[in-house]
């Protein structure tokens, strides 16, 4: 296996001089991304694309999805008055791929809206943000951490394209009938290695992860949970999203990655959560092997953002399924105009593969695009957002 061992020592480490001698798997988590030195988005680790890498995203495909979101943004700021700067901040901007797309996008069909345009770039991996840098030298982009921005400073919109799934996530399991949390320790019996990480369960390290399920209305009593089910509670997510509500002053939030309603999240039939781990295009469930070479993820539990927003004064716009939401920006005229262009058969397939995969329902085409607002009137709240409004 190809654990990083700096990283698996200084994961060990934290364990032993831990009273209990054990993390939360959130903890865990965090440590095997996020480590300033070793973690995987904070090392050049990351590999985003389709060659020797472990994933790709929506933009690595083609610039079609940067270009239709450019379209919505467009109408946001109409929405809101062409407030001059309209701020968009991207959080985990990836390769810098989608920014590229949108303000190109912009800069070409949108001159007036391109001149308002302020771009902010959170991202907390140097690796990431050195590339964005090098991309998008040509364009006036801002980085910053999320808490550098001041409350009530941004008018325009926050957005993130697959940002939320790599929150570390806390992990619980079903024991006769009672609430556990899962904790990482060290195999006592082996030496500190990067194969000697075992898990342990115990009373949960907080009332929060109860407390969520409770205001998700998920009762874990009932029979038809069965014992030894486990899942995941994403804490981060909460955190992430007061700070997000307290920075905006008016406009939208828009959430794009893969998961589901609370209702499905949480099926006593998906009994072993929805953990998946990314390493050279194959994925597994293993977050103790590739420890700090490969991405580890969860779905997105939406029912939960729509109801944390709602305690940040964060109103629901509407939720939708990715390939509707692209649709209903343009997508479908452009899979039409496919057969009038001028290229070669081999570019016209590949193009057409690309735009059918943002549509594909069991794939990018079936992740949820949740839609957020704050600090608008009713006049600019009665008007429907292109991305939601469905034909007829």
């Amino acid at each position: 296996m190809d654990s990083n061992p700096a990283l698996c020592a200084a994961i060990a480490n934290h364990i032993t001089t831990n009273p209990q001698q054990r993390i939360t798997f959130a903890e865990f988590m965090e440590m095997a991304l996020y480590h300033p030195e070793y973690g995987y988005y904070s090392s050049d680790a990351v590999k985003i694309g389709f060659k020797d890498s472990d994933f790709f995203t929506s933009p690595n495909l083609c610039s079609d999805f940067g270009e239709l979101l450019a379209e919505q943004f467009f109408q946001m700021w109409e929405i809101l008055g062409k407030p001059v700067p309209f701020s968009l901040v991207e959080m985990g901007a990836g390769q810098g791929l989608l920014a590229l797309h949108i303000l190109k996008y912009h800069q070409l069909h949108y001159p007036d809206f391109f001149t308002a345009l302020e771009y902010i770039i959170v991202e907390k991996s140097p690796a990431l943000r050195q590339e964005q840098q090098q991309r998008l030298q040509d364009f006036s982009v801002r980085w910053c951490n999320l808490e550098e921005i001041p409350p009530n400073a941004i008018a325009g919109c926050f957005f993130s394209n697959e940002l939320v799934d790599a929150f570390p996530v806390h992990q619980f399991i079903l024991e006769t009938g009672e609430l556990r949390e899962i904790y990482v320790t060290t195999d006592s019996n082996e030496e500190e290695t990067c194969s000697s990480f075992v898990e342990v369960t115990g009373e949960p390290s907080t009332p929060q992860l109860a407390e969520h399920l409770d205001s998700l209305g998920i009762d874990l009593s009932q029979n038809a949970y069965p014992d030894g089910y486990r899942s995941e509670i994403n804490l981060a997510a909460l955190d992430w999203l007061s700070i997000v509500a307290d920075r905006l002053q008016r406009g939208y939030v828009l959430t794009i990655d893969y998961g589901y309603p609370a209702s499905r999240y949480y099926n006593p039939r998906r009994s072993q959560g929805t953990l998946q781990c990314y390493y050279q295009h194959r994925f597994h469930d293993n977050p103790y092997i590739n420890i700090g070479r490969q991405d580890i993820t969860a779905h997105v539990d939406f029912t939960a953002l729509e109801r944390w927003g709602e305690k940040y004064n964060l109103k629901n716009i509407g939720f939708i399924q990715q390939g509707l939401f692209l649709m209903a920006l343009g997508l479908g005229d452009r899979i039409a105009a496919l057969s009038s262009q001028q290229q070669s058969l081999s570019q016209l397939l590949q193009r057409r593969d690309s735009l059918h995969q943002l549509l594909d329902p069991t794939g990018l085409g079936g992740f949820g695009v949740l839609i957020q607002s704050k600090g608008l009137d009713n006049t600019e709240i009665s008007q429907p957002l292109l991305g939601l409004t469905l034909p007829e």
